[in-house]
């Protein structure tokens, strides 16, 4: 059996006759959170999962440069914390329609009810960097979840992953570099540093 496979199978049996099963992945930046949610979708039953990314709740870039904060931007103090946490909350209770916001990285902004959960869907996969963070007020989400995931990698391959994202996505090799420095690698060191307990750690 393949690894998300098992993953999958672990996820129906916690799951059992629950109406709506919600599932935390997190880990740092580049990890591979983005890559896992979209192989579960792929192999849990059609229509029966639907994965939410806590990357909808960027704050929008005229936000983040009022706020002194466009140098920082994917840090935890960067996102809408409690309009993700009131999603959550409407995703346990199954409410129908529920319409969450999705990130477009080619333009670098959120784009709201860019997709809608129904309440038939079983498995809500939210995937993020800080679900597991340690940290006010993000322990709070610490209940939302029935199942927590973390997805774990060698600092120096996320930092590899990292140049390639933002070269793909057309920064110089130098403004990639520097992003990197000054942005994601502190916010890798921030979710490796503080975290809770995952339920599986891969």
């Amino acid at each position: 059996m393949s690894e998300i496979a098992h993953i999958a199978a672990t996820l129906f049996k916690r799951a059992h006759h629950a109406q709506r099963f919600v599932v935390g992945i997190a880990g740092p930046p580049g990890s591979g959170k983005s890559t896992l949610s979209a192989a579960l979708y792929g192999v849990l039953p059609e229509g029966s999962a639907a994965v939410v990314p806590m990357d909808g709740f960027h704050f929008d870039n005229a936000v983040l440069e009022e706020r002194g904060l466009s140098s920082r931007k994917g840090a935890p103090e960067t996102f809408d914390f409690a309009g993700f946490e009131v999603l959550l909350k409407r995703l346990r209770a199954s409410e129908p329609d529920v319409a969450i916001p999705v990130f477009d990285r080619s333009i670098e902004l959120s784009r709201a009810a860019a997709a809608v959960v129904g309440s038939d869907v079983k498995f809500i996969l939210v995937e993020g960097n800080y679900l597991l963070l340690d940290e006010a007020p993000w322990q709070r989400l610490e209940s939302l979840f029935d199942f927590t995931i973390f997805v774990d990698a060698p600092r120096e391959e996320l930092e590899r992953r990292l140049v390639e994202r933002w070269r793909e996505h057309g920064r110089s090799d130098d403004d990639a570099r520097n992003w990197i420095d000054t942005n994601d690698m502190p916010n890798i060191d921030r979710v490796l540093a503080a975290r809770r307990k995952a339920d599986l750690v891969i």
